[in-house]
């Protein structure tokens, strides 16, 4: 269980509809594999990014000539919309909020619904621990055993002491923030001191994230992200909930967060991920707060996760 602290001060939003795909550009030369399974690809990044995708099919119209059939156009699919009624049959308690992206690997078509900032919680570990593995590429060095001692602790247990160690190490709030930059993040930033668990982010964003851990085109080396995702396929057992409801067997890799707010008592419970369902990949980010207790919360997080990859599961 997470501490918690008053909440800071939130800072200005942008527009939700924002590109949730970015393509860092970058020549990666492979370093290695240490027998941990840490690895450090050096990435030599260029300046600029390119969005991609849209969360709409545009129409196709195809005109017929002489002797040939009819031209056929196919509709336009708004997967905001879908998803926003896919979610208005999710339970939500009294008070609570929630919001839900997810992206379909295979064709980058992305769903956002709701762009309200939440606390992070434990989500942010994953966030920490891609900006400690930017930092190490840009200084040509593998992590130290300490750092992989950390990183492992803080994902697979979401031990708390080994994230407030690597939060240091990257600089607290200020080297999230300029790590977060560069992965394309617009919306999240680093809590106030100690605080990395009162972190501000949206579910566009924390999808944003997820692109960057688990797809080719990356600011993270080859190697950074295969280290990242066996981490989050390792969590241990009882933290095995949230986006992984959705999930074919085991075929999910997540980081959950958990914090119990001391100002009101309520709950803020999120999960991130990747999952396969009927064979196709999703990335889904849900965020959720001011459920009476935790169970709620984990409930909540479930049902729109469900919905999220409806959108595309259904089509």
């Amino acid at each position: 269980m997470e501490s918690s602290r008053a909440r800071r001060g939130r800072r200005a939003r942008p527009s939700r509809h924002r590109p949730l795909l970015y393509a860092a550009l970058a020549v990666v030369a492979v370093g290695g594999v240490t027998a941990g399974g840490t690895a450090y690809v050096k990435a030599r990044a260029h300046p600029g990014t390119a969005a991609v995708s849209s969360s709409a099919v545009p129409s196709v119209s195809v005109s017929a000539g002489a002797g040939e059939e009819a031209s056929v156009t196919e509709p336009v699919v708004d997967r905001d919309v879908v998803l926003s009624k896919a979610m208005t049959a999710v339970r939500v308690p009294s008070g609570a909020r929630v919001s839900a992206a997810v992206l379909a690997v295979d064709s980058g078509e992305s769903a956002v619904h709701g762009d309200t900032a939440f606390d992070t919680a434990s989500i942010v570990k994953v966030d920490i621990l891609a900006a400690l593995l930017l930092q190490a590429q840009d200084a040509d060095r593998w992590l130290t055993a300490a750092e992989q001692a950390y990183a492992t602790k803080m994902i697979e247990n979401s031990d708390n002491a080994s994230a407030t160690a690597l939060w240091h190490s990257i600089g607290r709030a200020d080297g999230l923030d300029a790590a977060n930059t560069r992965l394309g993040l617009t919306a999240t930033s680093g809590g106030d001191g100690e605080l990395w668990g009162l972190t501000q982010t949206t579910a566009a964003d924390q999808l944003v994230l997820l692109q960057q851990v688990f797809g080719a085109d990356s600011r993270l080396s080859a190697a950074s992200r295969t280290y990242v995702q066996g981490l989050m396929k390792s969590v241990e057992a009882d933290q095995r909930w949230g986006v992984s409801a959705v999930a074919e067997g085991n075929s999910w890799a997540l980081k959950n967060g958990w914090l119990a707010r001391s100002t009101t008592g309520l709950w803020d419970v999120n999960s991130i991920g990747r999952v396969t369902v009927d064979g196709t990949g999703y990335l889904v980010a849900v965020l959720s707060k001011g459920t009476e207790s935790q169970a709620r919360g984990i409930a909540l997080v479930e049902a729109a996760a469900k919905a999220a990859v409806s959108v595309f599961a259904d089509a």
